[in-house]
């Protein structure tokens, strides 16, 4: 699996600290019937002290891909609440 990096972005959270994060697609082949594949699309952030979640395998769409990851730097999703929001994304 490919990880190819969006964006990087530090803000500041509710504590007042300041949290970094770097947000990738992960490109992956995805089996199909017949012996085909394509290629299929996930979602990773790393967080600046290491913590990390991803969600492979979303969509075999490149522009959902680009718009929930839009959605996830737009809003300075974290690795805490990444599959929460992808749940709600789904």
């Amino acid at each position: 699996m490919r990880e190819l990096l969006v964006d990087t972005r530090c803000q500041t959270g509710e504590d007042g600290r300041t949290v970094d994060c770097r947000y990738y697609i992960l490109v992956g082949e995805m089996a199909m019937s017949g012996g085909m594949s394509c290629e299929s699309y996930g979602v990773k952030v790393v967080g600046a002290d290491g913590e990390e979640a991803s969600v492979p395998n979303l969509t075999v769409s490149a522009g959902r891909i680009d718009q929930l990851m839009e959605l996830l730097v737009r809003n300075g999703v974290t690795p805490v609440t990444l599959r929460d929001v992808v749940e709600d994304w789904l």
